[in-house]
């Protein structure tokens, strides 16, 4: 019975082989709908790079722009035999040039197209477009490449490289070429996706003198590039400006933010460099030789610079200490023991106003003794080990010792002291207060960078809360379809009344105390100085204010490495800038001038500006 069927049952499959067979005939062979269009020598396939978006400031002042221009790239497998000489001289490159790069580019692969020069010009184009008809297997593609009207920001901003091997290697959907450009750095980094736009693919018929003769299928299968959407950022370029004028002959940085958004108004880190030296044919060459400056250029010290708050941590000392009812703002510890009596700036003050105006030591030492004190611990060991923690989770809240979530790559966590480090240098139940006091004037075993100062001096002029800083407002193709940055307020936990009490000795430091020289005209300033511990020459100047007092619209951050004191270096630069925000100009060109020409002496390669994790050192009372 199974005999007898057994033909029947062969047909049938056979029937349904041929079928498929004839199918895939049609489809492969006859319908050109499905054929491969990266198999057939006749069809072009060229990828449109979009054109990147752009970068305003807040006032739509262009930063960075495009200007277009052609890359040429080879696909060896479509090259023949060529005059090498004339190709050479057309293109003004060397015989070992075009060798070593056609080499390199059948290693890659032989089918795909592959990057062979970068960058002519439209006049280079055009002299060279008509000639290419003799040598098959070279393209052109539009590009382009990045210009900056601000000429300013080069360390925030980033810059634009051709992609690392690992990057190519590890991407998740093929997207980039081998020689494509990417974001390597800054807002050219984080905003990579959002910048690059989205690349089409044009398909053209060509004959086989490499003619063209028209689209192919009538453009069917053609996909328009769509351009890179705009970043409309928060910066403010004229004080962006003037924050690079006022640190010529300077290394530092500078953090201005609008306390109310969370906004970055102005971001530098100085030394700088002309952000165009990293755009174009010099790329290489000019990034060896910043990254052999021994100041770091490259280098975005707001960021990932590492230094200790100095005197300005005595203002969080003071809101915690108000906070957990140790003091009051009459307080005074006249007379009270203290490990800097026998060290320079002794001051002991009679009140939290008189304290914060004079940066006094002795004070913000018994006030620290305090709060670690502020339990029921007997044992000075076990006392200092629960107290710092209280006190770490409170200074936690600040935003020491963590990411702040800035818009930028490579933003460092910096150093909030904590019981695990002192039972790592010490032993566990071997440390007390003894061994920590330096943290209450805001030295010892510290890291901040300046972004977290600005912050801070955010935290101060909104009264006990921060947002999350950031550097571009929205983006999007044009200003009428815009996405924005996601912001979330941050709460110190500490009541709005204590922050005043702080406030209103930030404005006895600029009125009368050791930051004289930040007042501005008619603007009621409050602002702290501090001295930052530095091995390596002189300390480092800091200095934070907000303005005005009540409504603050700008709160700032500086730091001068090498500078001494901050009321001498960092103050009259946030003075200045505070008066160019807040009145649209600065009117004393002569102090200007003199500040822009101040020099202060420097230590290459500070340890400072590594993002290295900072040591502990011997109490300085310096303020």
């Amino acid at each position: 019975m199974l005999e007898s069927r057994k033909p029947v049952i062969l047909i049938f499959f056979y029937s349904i082989g041929i079928i498929y067979i004839l199918r895939l005939f049609y489809l492969q062979i006859l319908d050109p709908k499905y054929q491969s269009l990266g198999a057939l020598n006749s069809i072009r396939r060229e990828i449109n790079i979009p054109l990147r978006g752009q970068i305003y400031d807040r006032n739509g002042k262009l930063i960075v722009a495009n200007e277009e221009v052609y890359d040429v790239y080879v696909t060896p497998k479509k090259v023949v035999n060529f005059d090498t000489t004339s190709f050479c001289k057309l293109f003004n490159i060397t015989k070992g040039f075009l060798d070593s790069t056609l080499t390199a580019a059948r290693e890659y692969s032989k089918d795909r197209p592959s990057l062979f020069l970068r960058q002519l010009t439209k006049e280079e184009y055009a002299s060279v477009v008509d000639a290419m008809i003799q040598y098959p297997g070279f393209t052109f593609e539009q590009s382009f490449f990045r210009t900056y009207p601000g000429k300013t920001m080069a360390n925030a901003l980033g810059y634009i490289g051709e992609i690392p091997q690992k990057k190519f290697e590890e991407q998740e959907e093929e997207y980039y070429r081998k020689g494509d450009y990417i974001g390597l750095s800054g807002l050219e980094k984080y905003y990579e996706n959002e910048l690059r736009g989205i690349r089409g693919v044009k398909f053209t018929l060509m004959n086989v003198k490499g003619e063209e003769k028209g689209q192919y299928n009538d453009g069917k299968y053609d996909t328009l590039a769509v351009i890179g959407q705009n970043l409309y950022t928060s910066i403010d370029l004229e004080l962006q400006q003037l924050a690079d004028t006022l640190f010529r002959n300077k290394v530092g940085s500078v953090v201005a933010i609008d306390p109310s958004t969370g906004e970055i108004l102005a971001m530098g880190s100085y030394p700088t460099y002309d952000p165009s030296l990293l755009s174009g044919k010099q790329f290489s060459k000019n990034y060896a030789a910043l990254s052999r400056n021994p100041d770091r250029p490259l280098n975005n010290r707001a960021i990932s610079a590492f230094y200790r708050p100095g005197s300005t941590f005595k203002l969080v000392q003071a809101a915690i200490g108000l906070e957990m009812g140790v003091i009051t703002p009459r307080t005074s510890f006249v007379g009270s023991p203290t490990m800097f009596a026998y060290h320079s700036g002794t001051y002991e003050a009679a009140n939290l106003y008189n304290a914060i105006e004079k940066s006094s030591n002795p004070y913000f030492y018994n006030v620290f003794r305090k709060i670690i004190a502020n339990n029921s611990e007997t044992s000075p060991f076990a006392q200092a080990r629960v107290g710092l923690e209280t006190w770490g989770e409170i200074v936690s809240k600040f935003g020491f010792g963590k990411k702040l979530g800035i818009d930028l790559p490579s933003e460092t966590k910096g150093v909030l002291p904590d019981v695990k480090r002192y039972d790592k240098v010490y032993g566990k139940n071997q440390w007390k207060f003894s061994n920590i006091y330096s943290l209450s004037i805001g030295e010892g075993e510290y890291g901040v960078n300046v972004l977290k100062l600005g912050n801070l001096c955010a935290t101060l002029a909104n009264r006990g809360y921060w947002l999350t800083p950031h550097l571009v407002r929205s983006t999007g193709v044009s200003k009428d379809n815009i996405k924005g940055f996601k912001v979330e307020t941050h709460r110190t936990g500490i009541s709005p009344r204590h922050f005043e009490e702080v406030v209103k000795g930030m404005g006895l430091v600029v009125s009368n105390g050791t930051g004289r020289s930040a007042q501005v005209e008619g603007i009621e300033v409050c602002g702290k100085t501090g001295t930052s511990q530095n091995k390596r020459g002189k300390d480092h100047a800091i200095f934070i204010a907000f303005a005005p007092k009540y409504k603050p619209k700008i709160a700032i951050a500086v730091v001068v490495e090498n500078g001494g004191f901050g009321g001498v270096a960092s103050a009259p630069i946030c003075g200045l800038m505070i008066e160019q925000y807040l009145k649209g100009k600065v009117s004393r060109l002569a102090y200007k001038e003199q500040v822009s020409n101040t020099r202060w002496t420097t230590v290459a390669a500070s340890s400072s500006s590594k993002s290295l994790e900072p040591k502990s050192t011997p109490v300085n009372t310096k303020n």
